[in-house]
């Protein structure tokens, strides 16, 4: 695990935009999965204005979004379904063929979610995989005591995860209670992860994930098990690790010897 800590969001955003940037133009076609929330919001933002100035070009990626709150339909502004079109997909030359989502209003949750696998499996499993982490460890919507073999299912959401959720919702009786989320075990499938994490409120849990046990009481300690992770944060997410000064020290060598590429051009 890489962990590379910046001086404030906006640095984040920028280097997780040129790690992007760097895997786009080298592979013909990338399957991408994508988190959604604050967090990958000012890196979504990058994404369009890279697009706009001719830096990347989307015709070939394909998507697939890390979870959906049940009971939601695609049209529903609070959904992440209106959320990425209007962050992301919108803005960019993405095929719509290409895009994959979590239904928040399947007919049967245990197929659908047996189908989203199939899918990914489909198109030889998700290239990079971008993550945010929550408050209390979760990634995607695995809450704590989530299974770190886990696959793509339906999840109660903890009330912690419902208040944290209320700022984006006309009122907080209407966040929901469930969602639907790629599992931890999906999510390590993936040949290369890249998490991001900014502000003091996430310092708890990014100390738990990188320096803590691996344990399901922290569902984004199961990183630790992947061959290959990065992690972006700013300082103020960063201020509880306690080997931030070794960090620093690996993240001079490695930068110096291969100009901070993505895992996959290190090994070229």
């Amino acid at each position: 695990m890489q962990v590379l800590i910046h001086s404030d969001q906006e640095k984040v955003a920028e280097h997780a935009y040129d790690f992007l940037r760097h895997i786009m133009k080298k592979r013909k076609r990338l399957v991408l999965g994508l988190a959604s929330g604050s967090t990958p919001l000012r890196l979504f933002r990058k994404m369009v204005a890279g697009f706009t100035a001719g830096e990347v070009d989307f015709s070939s990626v394909y998507t697939f979004n890390l979870d959906e709150y049940v009971g939601l339909k695609p049209d529903d502004l609070q959904s992440y379904h209106c959320f990425m079109r209007a962050s992301l997909f919108d803005h960019v030359n993405l095929n719509k063929d290409n895009v994959h989502f979590l239904s928040g209003i399947p007919e049967d949750i245990e197929r659908h979610c047996e189908d989203y696998e199939q899918q990914i499996r489909e198109v030889g499993g998700i290239d990079l995989q971008i993550l945010g982490i929550g408050r209390n460890g979760h990634i995607g919507f695995n809450e704590p005591t989530s299974s770190l073999a886990s696959r793509t299912r339906m999840v109660i959401l903890t009330q912690g995860t419902i208040r944290d959720n209320e700022r984006f919702f006309p009122n907080k009786e209407d966040v929901p209670g469930r969602a639907l989320t790629m599992g931890v075990g999906t999510i390590l499938e993936a040949r290369e992860l890249l998490l991001l994490a900014t502000g003091s409120e996430k310092a708890r849990a990014l100390a738990a994930m990188i320096e803590g046990p691996v344990t399901a009481m922290c569902p984004a300690s199961a990183l630790q098990m992947h061959p290959s992770v990065t992690v972006l944060c700013d300082q103020a997410a960063a201020q509880k690790l306690t080997h931030t000064e070794y960090y620093e020290q690996v993240a001079g060598k490695e930068n110096a010897a291969t100009g901070n590429l993505p895992y996959e051009q290190r090994q070229t």
